[in-house]
């Protein structure tokens, strides 16, 4: 499957049945805890990573959450 991840083209090895965001993220590395994920242009809330299926050609924005004082 082809996606779009902050702008670059990926390929992921996601079966349809498996197609999952948090499986996707989960498989890109990123701890779910520390990011923001926007989805064809729409937030998408860290409950529903479990049901959100990703599509080829999907477009995904990830954003790391920094603390720092």
């Amino acid at each position: 499957m082809k996606i779009k991840v902050n702008g670059e083209e990926k390929n992921i090895e996601l079966g349809q049945e498996k197609a999952l965001l948090s499986t996707a993220l989960n498989l890109m590395g990123y701890k779910p805890n520390t990011i923001v994920v926007e989805l064809n242009n729409l937030i998408i809330n860290s409950l529903k990573w479990e049901e959100v299926k990703l599509k080829d050609g999907d477009n995904l924005e990830i954003v790391s959450i920094v603390g720092g004082g």
